[in-house]
């Protein structure tokens, strides 16, 4: 079993504090393939309110006195005096984030991004995003550097946006084509530098490659290989402004093993050529 928490240093971490509009009072991470059962129960609740992240396997939650299963993609939100009990064993492989949270203007900020308001349980989406969020308010809340509170309560309110703007997207467009394009625009971000074949990212995803051409069109706006150019375009940019590396070192760094060729794509999509941009921004 793996636990990464954060509490702040001089306060209670189950405290209700109405002093402030919006409050981070813990948060954390657990994941569970090891130890054979983790308990919580609080059947009285808690005096904060609390949002959960399941990234991965499952949680049981007894939610008015019933049992429910919960999966990856899925958020649980608890209002204060609401019971709490709910295990994660390590048959699920289970992977969860959370967040405690306090303030004055709690309930204003939920129906702000329209949560539900008669369901504990509501799915999210599995966004790499919600993680990366978790993970940097747990930093946040563990090295307390100036203004963390505020950047805090700002990181908070991001993963309600996008949790609001899941719901609304999500019934445009459908969870599952969202999913699969988030998916996608994470992978392409963390490997554009690399040979990318999209025909080859669908069937290694086992989708349609003409379906995933489609969906990612109609979502992003332009097509898989027109995005992967403009990261490294941007990319290269980025290395013509401040370093000094030659033209086919940026070329090779941003994915192309032809200086030329690369060259040729910066001057079409730039309206000028490496050398002339490096001239023109560089320092």
């Amino acid at each position: 079993m793996y636990i990464n928490v954060a509490y702040p240093a001089d306060k209670n971490p189950n405290t209700e504090d109405l002093s402030v509009p919006l409050r981070i009072n813990n948060c954390g991470y657990y994941r569970v393939h090891t130890t054979p059962i983790i308990k919580t129960e609080h059947p009285e609740g808690r005096n904060d309110y609390q949002l959960l992240y399941i990234s991965s396997g499952k949680g049981h939650f007894f939610l008015n006195g019933t049992e429910r299963i919960v999966t990856k993609g899925n958020m649980i939100l608890y209002r204060p005096s609401e019971p709490q009990v709910y295990y994660y064993y390590a048959e699920d492989k289970t992977e969860v984030y959370w967040v405690h949270f306090t303030g004055h203007q709690v309930e204003q900020i939920i129906e702000h991004y329209a949560l539900p308001k008669d369901e504990n349980v509501f799915f999210t989406g599995t966004s790499p995003d919600y993680q990366w969020i978790y993970k940097q308010m747990i930093q946040e809340l563990q090295l307390r550097r100036a203004n963390h509170e505020e950047l805090l309560s700002m990181l908070l309110r991001h993963t309600l946006l996008m949790i609001n703007r899941y719901i609304q997207e999500g019934h445009q467009t459908g969870s599952d084509v969202l999913n699969e394009i988030e998916r996608a625009l994470h992978y392409f971000n963390e490997n554009y530098n690399k040979a990318i074949s999209v025909e080859q990212y669908a069937k290694e995803h086992l989708i349609s490659t003409n379906w995933f051409i489609h969906s990612f069109k109609n979502t992003v706006k332009v097509t898989p290989m027109q995005y992967i150019l403009s990261l490294r375009i941007s990319a290269a940019k980025n290395m013509l402004e401040k370093t000094d590396k030659n033209i086919t070192e940026i070329a090779y760094a941003v994915g192309y093993d032809n200086a030329l060729y690369f060259s040729r794509l910066f001057r079409k999509n730039t309206g000028m050529s490496p050398s002339e941009y490096r001239a023109k921004y560089a320092g």
